[in-house]
C-alpha cells in the first residue's frame, strides 16, 4: 500500500494505538503531538493523508485545517470527541473529507482512511491538472512535467507555480505571495520570493524555451504568462 498517514494528536496513548494499526495494515505512520508540528510535517514529510485531532496545544485542529486547505489538497480525516452537528458540519466546511468520532474503532477509521484515499484517487482527473504548452501541473501528486520531463521542485516552489498557473495573466505583488504561500504570520521579507522565483525560473529554464512562463511585473511583483506558448 506504501500511502504514508500523519496522525496528529495529542494523546500519546491514541496515537500509539492508530500507529500499530494502521501499520499493520501496509500504511507508514508518521506522528504530531501539536497542530504546529502537524503542519510542519505535512510541509516537509508530503503524507498522502491527515489524521486530525481537534482539540490539541497550540493550534487546534479548527486552525490547522484552515490553514492546510489554503496550502494544499491534501485529504483530512478530524478525529474528535466532539460528535455534535454542529461540529460536523463546520469540519466540513473547513474542508475536512471525514469526520471521526472518540471513543472510535481502529478497524472503522483504517477503512475510513482507505475509503477517502480511494475516492481521492478517484477523482484525479484533468480538472486537477493545470496543462499548458510544454507545461503540466499535477495539483494533487504535486508533480510538474515540462516537455515531459519531469522537473524535482521544493514545496514553496511548487506552491509559487501552483498559485501562478492557477490564473494566467493575474499579477501578483510579492506581499501577496508571501501570505499565500508562507502565510500571514511569517516573519520574513519580500526577498524570500524573489529568490524562490530565481530557483524555479532557473528549473523551468532548463528545458530550453520553458524560461519565461513566470514574468516580473516592473515595480509590481510576477505573472503567469501564456503568451509564445
Amino acid at each position: 500500500m506504501n500511502n504514508k498517514v500523519l496522525i496528529a494528536d495529542d494523546d500519546d496513548r491514541i496515537r500509539e494505538i492508530v500507529c500499530l494499526y494502521l501499520e499493520a495494515e501496509g500504511f507508514n505512520v508518521c506522528q504530531a503531538e501539536d497542530g504546529n508540528k502537524a503542519l510542519e510535517m505535512v510541509r516537509n514529510d508530503n503524507p498522502d493523508i491527515v489524521i486530525l485531532d481537534l482539540m490539541m496545544p497550540g493550534l487546534d485542529g479548527w486552525t490547522v485545517c484552515k490553514i492546510l486547505r489554503k496550502e494544499t489538497k491534501i485529504p483530512i480525516i478530524m478525529l474528535t470527541a466532539k460528535g455534535e452537528e454542529n461540529d460536523r458540519v463546520l469540519g466540513f466546511d473547513l474542508g475536512a473529507d471525514d469526520y471521526v468520532v472518540k471513543p472510535f474503532s481502529p478497524r472503522e477509521l483504517s477503512a475510513r482512511v482507505k475509503a477517502v484515499l480511494r475516492r481521492l484517487e478517484g477523482e484525479e482527473s484533468k480538472e486537477h491538472i493545470l496543462a499548458y504548452s510544454g507545461l503540466k501541473v499535477n495539483q494533487i501528486t504535486r508533480e510538474v512535467e515540462v516537455d515531459g520531463i519531469n522537473i524535482s521542485l521544493t514545496s514553496k516552489e511548487f506552491e509559487l507555480l501552483q498559485c501562478l498557473a492557477k490564473r494566467p495573466g493575474q499579477i501578483y505583488s510579492r506581499d501577496q505571495l508571501l501570505n499565500m504561500v508562507w502565510g500571514y504570520d511569517y516573519c520574513g521579507d519580500s526577498r524570500t520570493v524573489d529568490t524562490h522565483i530565481n530557483r524555479l525560473r532557473s528549473k523551468l529554464e532548463s528545458q530550453v524555451g520553458h524560461s519565461d512562463f513566470i514574468q516580473t511585473v516592473r515595480g509590481v511583483g510576477y505573472k503567469f504568462e501564456l503568451s509564445g506558448h
